[in-house]
């Protein structure tokens, strides 16, 4: 059976043992078997970033190529309209990450870009006007990959850390590597 939606995998109808068997087995043979050196240098570039392996791994999978740069929105970094530095322990993360990753900022009004990188000078990079809640998706997709050429990151290796979900969909928009919530970036657990 095949059609729009079906994603090719193994059918419900008879035999179904033997083709869920098979169709394991062959995903299985397609997942890489790593030499154990690549698997400590990804480890270690995991806990350079301050992410889990799991997560690392999963984002590195996914967009087939490494992280080299974390896009905050201006939510994520917690800034407020009266308050355009970082609260310390975003301070903290975001100063970790020095020489690791690229750490761009995505500004809502009415904080000025360049009034915020002036105020949490060495802990971001570049920062620019964020996309407005009304933009289209073109329009978003456009501001947000702008961005990200200025400060020559490929967008599949860049990933979103958001605050709210109409953040979210910016990942989508720009095609990054993938999303993260900022409580899981700034306060990851244990």
């Amino acid at each position: 059976m095949s059609g729009i939606g079906h994603n090719g995998g193994p059918s419900m109808e008879p035999g179904f043992g033997f083709r869920k068997h098979a169709w394991g087995k062959a995903r299985h043979e397609l997942l890489p078997k790593l030499p154990l050196q690549i698997v400590r240098i990804r480890v270690a570039r995991a806990k350079r970033l301050g992410l889990d392996y799991t997560t690392y791994a999963t984002i590195r999978a996914t967009s087939g190529r490494d992280i080299v740069g974390f896009l905050f929105s201006g939510n994520a970094l917690e800034l407020r309209p009266q308050r355009i530095a970082v609260p310390d322990a975003i301070r903290n993360r975001l100063a970790a990450l020095e020489g690791g990753a690229g750490r761009i900022a995505a500004i809502y009004g009415p904080a000025h870009p360049q009034a915020v990188l002036e105020s949490n000078r060495g802990l971001i990079d570049f920062a620019d006007v964020a996309p407005g809640f009304t933009e289209s998706w073109s329009a978003m997709r456009d501001r947000l990959t702008t961005t990200l050429r200025d400060v020559r990151l490929p967008a599949d290796g860049v990933v979103l850390v958001a605050a709210t979900s109409v953040e979210r969909d910016w990942c989508g928009a720009a095609q990054m590597a993938g999303v993260l919530s900022a409580d899981r970036f700034f306060r990851p657990e244990g």
